[in-house]
């Protein structure tokens, strides 16, 4: 190891004795504050100093990968988690944003699962799933551990007795009562509703108690298990008692979750899009496909901190590699057409020098003064012909070049839906990790 080498880690080491000693993200960070690798940790200051030893032959003890990196590392930095679990769920989120390049974990696109209850249908089914329905079902989640979660399932059911089947049950159907029920029904795991055998109020009641259950503490069923444990390892029924135990580790599980509000998981609700990108061509008039969209939206905190965020999505999917974060350099307050000004003028700068390719539509998060702030921008740097829309929320009006009128899509729309998602996933790029990174100074730019 050379002297500046050693003289970078002796500092390195020093800043590293300030970190918490309870779990969270660690970040190594190279040149420009540019983020390298994402690690997680249930002790940040012991995990971290284990890369920087006096004396370490890192590429013995860490692999030529890692020791690479370490060559790179200018400094390092941490986020705190109130637990292991928020800890395991940013971590996957912020390497699939981020896409550090010495992570080789976390950046596909698998994600973790949620339990849903189909809370819309007149008998309503629980299910662990990776891929929820769009509308009309409770999502809890997502979960760390699916194989926990499947093992807790099992529990709950014998608990509970809900349905976990297939099976379209409609309260007017008067063949159910004609209907068989399957095992689950005979080792009493299920009400069987498929077969009549209970009406939808009281298989309500019982899907109200299962989502009490999930928000709550589940204090009263885990004292009743702990009872039920103590009273079998009095008796000598030790395997009983073993079963309780694990029963009751099991739904102390269901606490290693996140919410789908805070933890979002925007791969989850991704649709296919062949249809919207037909109908989007249609509804811009281009003789060309449109393949290449990019979205912006800016976001600050009563104006400080602004952040500007661009996606990318290749032919409707999103392509992460592509996207960007910019911080507000020239902007001073609250100045939402000036902030995307200046990203549209920093993010086509390499556009028009070549350097990269146009867009087949960039899409702007808000309403048509956004829409003409960045049209502005654009002829300002004297660019090519570009098609250029906004989307705002709440109405979902959609605005394009040359209308002061906005063009209204029914929901169910499928370029609708395409757009909603480009715009939603620019707003969340900027906006929800923003607040987790800001005073951080870890956003990843190119300016």
């Amino acid at each position: 190891m050379s002297g500046k080498t050693n003289c970078k880690f002796k500092a390195i080491r020093e800043k590293i004795k300030g970190f918490p000693t309870g779990p969270g993200l660690y970040f190594m960070k190279g040149p420009a504050d540019k983020v390298l690798y994402i690690g997680k940790a249930n002790n940040l200051r012991s995990r971290v100093a284990s890369y920087f030893q006096p004396g370490g032959d890192l590429t013995t003890s860490r692999g030529l990968k890692i020791a690479e990196m370490l060559s790179k590392v200018e400094t390092v930095d941490f986020l705190e988690s109130p637990n292991e679990v928020d800890a395991v769920l940013k971590e996957a989120r912020l390497v699939k944003d981020i896409r550090p390049p010495y992570n080789t974990d976390l950046v596909d696109d698998k994600t973790f699962p949620y339990l849903e209850i189909t809370s819309s249908e007149d008998f309503p089914g629980v299910y662990i799933t990776r891929k929820p329905r769009p509308h009309g079902s409770r999502l809890f989640g997502p979960f760390t551990g699916a194989k926990d979660l499947r093992a807790v399932l099992v529990v709950l059911q014998k608990i509970f007795k809900f349905r976990t089947c297939k099976l379209n049950i409609r309260e007017d159907d008067r063949k159910r009562k004609f209907f068989r029920p399957c095992l689950l029904y005979s080792i009493k795991q299920c009400v069987a509703p498929c077969a009549a055998r209970i009406d939808k109020r009281e298989y309500k009641k019982i899907v109200t108690d299962l989502i009490k259950f999930l928000r709550s503490k589940r204090s009263i069923i885990l004292r009743q298990l702990k009872k039920q444990m103590a009273e079998a390892s009095e008796a000598f029924e030790y395997e009983k008692a073993a079963m309780f135990r694990d029963r009751i580790r099991l739904i102390e599980r269901l606490d290693r979750r996140g919410t789908p509000d805070e933890d979002v998981q925007p791969e989850v609700f991704a649709a296919d899009p062949t249809e919207a990108l037909v109908q989007l061509r249609e509804l811009l008039q281009r003789p060309e496909p449109v393949r290449i969209i990019e979205g912006i939206d800016v976001a600050n905190i009563a104006g400080a901190e602004a952040v500007g965020s661009l996606v990318k999505f290749i032919d409707g999917r999103p392509f992460k590699s592509g996207y960007r974060r910019f911080k507000i350099k020239t902007v001073k307050g609250i100045d939402d057409y000036a902030m995307i000004a200046e990203v549209v003028k920093r993010r086509y700068k390499y556009a028009l020098r070549g350097e990269e390719l146009w867009p087949d539509l960039v899409l702007i998060d808000g309403g048509l003064g956004h829409l003409r702030a960045a049209e502005k921008a654009l002829r300002e740097m004297k660019a090519p012909a570009i098609t250029i829309a906004s989307i705002a929320k709440k109405e979902e009006d959609i605005y394009l070049q040359g209308k002061n009128r906005p063009l209204k899509l029914p929901a169910n729309s499928p370029a609708r839906k395409l757009l909603q998602y480009v715009r939603d996933e620019a707003h969340r790029f900027a906006q929800h990790y923003h607040h987790i990174l800001r005073g951080k100074k870890m956003l990843s730019k190119k300016s």
